[in-house]
């Protein structure tokens, strides 16, 4: 009983893992970048801690409504919805979903590119998974995970450890008759 306990525990935890690699890995395979939102400007569409996935995309082909991320200063990337296409100036003008006025001018070529989709909540781990404490998280379920695979042996009645090994015992001896 007690190893089905543990083998679904950790066919769980492994199902989990596969499904937040997946959503972390494949898609930056397809060519998507990755963001996290950290701000709560494109609320409700986009909440806080979303990862959002942005494809490149040619700027002229950018219509209002549309949601982008562009390049505001060095590292720093925002993520708003498109409300006016300035195709003679090269800039779109974005605003938050939340916020009560626009962004201004946003010239071609800072636009990163075009929102495809998000997943809520995902940046908060994408964030924290290279932190001390993600590494410690990480390192955590993969000890249980080992332990959830040795824990059966460890407590399982001593008749059917000594079952076992008579078992074994019995089988190398039986191959020691048939081989002289």
């Amino acid at each position: 009983m007690l190893q089905k306990i543990c083998n679904i525990l950790s066919g769980i935890i492994m199902v989990v893992l596969l499904v937040l690699a997946g959503l972390l890995i494949v898609p930056y395979l397809l060519g998507y970048d990755e963001m996290a939102v950290l701000t709560g400007s494109m609320q409700p569409t986009i909440p806080v801690g979303s990862l959002v996935y942005v494809r490149e995309v040619q700027p002229e082909t950018l219509e209002a409504g549309d949601v982008i991320t562009y390049r505001l200063s060095g590292d720093t990337r925002v993520t708003h919805r498109v409300i006016e296409v300035k195709p003679e100036e090269n800039c779109v003008v974005t605003q938050g979903d939340a916020n009560d006025s626009p962004d201004g001018d946003i010239a071609f070529d800072r636009i990163v590119g075009k929102m495809d989709f998000s997943i809520p909540y995902l940046g908060f781990i994408a964030m924290n998974i290279r932190t001390k404490t993600g590494i410690m998280v990480i390192c955590g379920v993969l000890i249980a995970i080992i332990l959830l695979t040795f824990i059966p042996e460890i407590f399982a009645p001593e008749e059917k450890k000594e079952k076992k090994q008579s078992t074994a015992t019995e089988i190398k001896s039986g191959d020691a008759r048939q081989n002289p």
